[in-house]
């Protein structure tokens, strides 16, 4: 905990497609995948109303190598990581700057109904490097945005 400050995120939901996975020019693995939470609720007439929630995923190195390898549309997962918005040039319309909040995976975990094996990964912590060795930044771009009318449903 930095300064007090807390950026976690836990969800449970379904896969809306299978995960797309890319390497940057480093030849580092990044996948990214949407997962669908529901919520359910009785209105004031007494019905059941229901809303589903897109969360956009982002995971790295050898989190995205297993996601890739064992997840797929309709898989119940389990993720924790942190929130992260950042901007990019839209490419539709150059000029353009948008803003995307991904959540960045720590650690997936497959869940399943009694029957079915679940099975959990959590990359191991990066070795610290000295701190005079060069850093390399880590870029991509994302290939599916948000859509214009997602970005009108923000709460703020």
């Amino acid at each position: 905990m930095a300064n007090g400050t807390i950026n976690k995120v836990i969800l449970i939901g379904r896969l809306g497609a299978d995960p797309e996975i890319r390497y940057t020019q480093g030849n580092v693995a990044v996948v990214s995948f949407n997962l669908a939470t529901n919520e359910a609720w009785r209105n004031s007439n007494g019905e059941i109303e229901t809303r589903t929630d897109w969360h956009r995923i982002v995971a790295w190195r050898n989190l995205a190598e297993f996601a890739n390898q064992y997840l797929q549309k309709g898989k119940l997962i389990y993720v924790e990581g942190k929130l992260r918005t950042r901007k990019y040039d839209d490419p539709k319309n150059p000029g353009n700057i948008r803003y995307t909040t991904e959540v960045i995976a720590d650690s997936i975990q497959l869940l399943g109904s009694k029957g079915n094996n679940t099975s959990e990964f959590t990359p191991p912590k990066p070795e610290p490097q000295e701190s005079n060795s060069p850093t390399v930044k880590e870029d991509f771009m994302d290939k599916s945005p948000l859509a214009e009318e997602e970005l009108d449903d923000l709460p703020f």
